[in-house]
């Protein structure tokens, strides 16, 4: 009788095991289906590759050996994988060696179960993904580490699903382009677009042009040798890299070494601000385009993928009205305008970039009908997108998905290169590739850089490759919470460097208080930072300030919002009530703890008066839910003016806002009165 109630018991603990699995993996796969079975992580976890493959393979795998030892503190004797292992644990399958292009097949195959995890793709590309998400996989219980029992079927959406990092404006060295390498390769991304020039800075050695860099980086560049590194080392883990050469603006770099380029006279140093600046490449002079054939062929050559980017974004044209020659030049080429004139430059560019064997990319600025539907367009417009695939161009999503602006991950986790509504045929949807997260470098720096990409890139990540259904906000939020940690094991700092600045800022005394207030505190979305007149950015500027440090998508603010919507639904729910009960005392009383750190800090006072209005209006919270417990009516006038409270508390100040307002406005609001 025993024996039967411990087979039942063993069968039903089994049976929930099973139905309470949920996808901890992001992306989530395309077919992912859990069984009972759990394939236990010990010492003599171990891996085998089968011939034939690639040593991208190899490498990957012994990557992920070293990456599971530091997640389990286990001594794993396998320290390196090899095709022949006794008794392996894992068996990889490689098909063929892919190659790293547009549409390669990138699809796998994971089985695991109590005995043995196997993993079979077509292209070593392939088993690249089956890895990370096997990684994502790994769990624990209080005795063990395991893989949970399952079978994956997994393929991407879309073959373009890009991350363009902007070394022009503030310049990002090799290692970090790395470690971002390592965080896109955790979340199947493809494509790092390396923004090289701007007004602000020329990134890479021209051993053609020296100038450009000697004079055009104040010695922030990449030289071809560390070029060629980053690229290897791309490659080696499937990811394609596309360089963004912007002209005919966004060049004041340039002109500094080579002014005869420019279509103005002056004279011409690098830009320290920001914004659509005048100087402009002169598209009437011959000389420009065999500058630019010579210069071309050099970095065609550097750079082996078939796309090269040339911006082409943002020219203003005044520079163009004012010079005599140029309008000169439209008249005898019957140039209607600075458009035409554009298009012809473009045309130059695309006869140059074609001779070298490479396909042109450009921004939505220069997507016009006339030009060859091979030039693929990267849309950052409203509306660029659909004009460009119904003009038959084929088509890159970046509009949504600038990742710099601040916003959360759920606004970029809601735009879909394909929604259901889009106005386009089969045919014209074929040409949409994918997507890009963009960061634009304005007003980030090395130290901060990856607290504005990670972990928020791997939603658009999830979009570009999961399934159009794939749509749970809050399924995707704890699993990109989740992967914030994970990433740290990859060298990247969005967790680490935030304390790191709130350490300098209180000249090392407690950052308790200091991080309790940032916790709740997000910097102001959009590009209000750079056009705000309460302070004017530069290169040169700091970026230390509390507005660095905080975070866009605040997850203690985000928790808080969530639960207050979750307590309003469940009529009053106790445990709830004292959970927020818990957060708005902490806010009301860590005012006056900050306030010392303050005044001993100049830095800090310009969030002075911020700390002081959450400390009040989470007092208010404290009583709305007193009123909302007992059923109590609140005075006359008392919500009126808490709202009048909250709504002064809801201006930014120091660049930050409190992320905790929509759930403290939500708990007076339902106060009656």
């Amino acid at each position: 009788m025993c024996k039967k109630i411990a087979i039942i018991l063993f069968l039903a603990l089994n049976y929930f095991s099973l139905f309470s699995q949920e996808n901890k993996v992001i992306p989530a796969p395309k077919e992912l289906s859990f069984n009972s079975s759990r394939f236990i992580v010990n010492n003599d976890f171990s891996v085998v590759v089968k011939a034939p493959a690639t040593s991208r393979v190899y490498d990957a795998a012994t990557r992920m050996l070293s990456r599971l030892k530091g997640r389990t503190s286990m001594f794993i004797s396998q320290y390196k994988v090899f095709n022949d292992y006794p008794d392996p644990a894992m068996q990889i399958a490689v098909e063929k060696p892919g190659k790293n292009v547009l549409y390669e097949d990138e699809s796998y195959r994971l089985t695991i179960d109590a005995k043995k995890i196997e993993l079979k793709a077509v292209t070593d590309l392939g088993a690249i993904h089956g890895i990370e998400t096997l990684l994502q996989l790994l769990q624990n219980d209080d005795n063990s580490y395991y893989f949970p029992g399952c079978t994956i079927q997994d393929s991407p959406r879309f073959p373009w699903r890009g991350l363009l990092i902007d070394v022009g404006r503030h310049f990002m060295p090799v290692d970090l382009i790395k470690h971002n390498i390592d965080g896109m390769v955790a979340v199947k991304m493809n494509v790092l677009h390396l923004h090289l020039t701007e007004d602000q800075g020329f990134r890479i050695e021209s051993k053609a042009f020296p100038k450009l860099h000697q004079l055009g980086s104040e010695g922030q560049f990449f030289t071809q040798e560390q070029i060629k590194d980053i690229i290897a080392y791309a490659d080696a883990r499937g990811i394609r890299v596309i360089p963004e050469f912007d002209m005919p603006g966004h060049t004041s770099s340039w002109f500094v070494g080579y002014p005869e380029l420019a279509s103005g006279n002056g004279n011409y140093s690098l830009e320290d601000k920001f914004g659509i600046l005048l100087p402009t490449m002169n598209p009437a002079k011959e000389s420009t385009y065999q500058f630019l054939d010579t210069f071309l062929r050099e970095m065609t050559a550097l750079f082996p993928d078939e796309y090269f980017h040339i911006g082409g974004d943002e020219n203003n044209g005044k520079e163009w009205d004012a010079n005599p020659s140029i309008q000169e030049f439209k008249a005898l080429n019957n140039l209607a305008d600075n458009q035409a004139l554009q298009a012809y430059f473009n045309k130059r560019i695309l006869d140059i970039l074609t001779k070298y064997g490479k396909k042109m990319m450009g921004w939505d600025d220069i997507m016009l009908p006339q030009l060859p539907k091979n030039i693929v367009i990267q849309s950052w417009r409203k509306d660029g997108l659909v004009a460009s695939a119904k003009n038959g161009f084929p088509v890159v999503l970046s509009k949504g998905y600038y990742i710099d602006l601040a916003q959360p991950a759920e606004f970029h986790y809601k735009v879909d290169p394909l929604p259901d509504s889009i106005a386009l045929s089969d045919e014209q949807k074929k040409l949409i590739l994918g997507g890009e997260a963009t960061m634009w470098s304005e007003i980030v720096t090395e130290e901060t850089i990856d607290s504005r990409l990670w972990p928020r890139t791997g939603a658009i990540a999830e979009r570009l490759w999961s399934p159009a259904s794939c749509k749970n906000v809050t399924s995707m939020y704890k699993r990109l919470d989740r992967l914030g940690i994970q990433l740290e094991e990859l060298g990247l700092t969005h967790e680490k460097n935030g304390d790191m600045i709130l350490r300098r800022l209180t000249g090392g005394s407690d950052i308790g208080p200091l991080k309790t207030f940032v916790d709740v505190l997000e910097p102001i979305k959009f590009y209000h930072r750079v056009s705000t007149k309460e302070v004017r950015y530069t290169t040169h500027s700091p970026f230390s300030r509390v507005v660095d440090a905080a975070k866009p998508d605040a997850k203690v603010a985000r928790d808080f919002n969530t639960l207050v919507d979750t307590f309003m639904k469940s009529n009053n729910n106790s445990k709830m009530a004292g959970e927020l009960k818990g957060y708005l005392k902490r806010w009301a009383n860590n005012h006056q703890f900050l306030e010392l750190t303050i005044h001993e800090n100049p830095s800090l006072r310009e969030i002075e008066s911020l700390s002081s209005d959450l400390a009040e209006i989470s007092r208010l919270g404290i009583q709305a839910l007193v009123f909302l417990k007992t059923n109590r009516h609140s005075k006359d006038g008392w919500r009126q003016n808490s709202l009048g409270q909250i709504k002064q508390a809801a201006k930014s100040r120091g660049q930050v806002e409190i992320a905790v307002i929509k759930g403290i406005r939500q708990l007076v609001e339902n106060v009656k009165q």
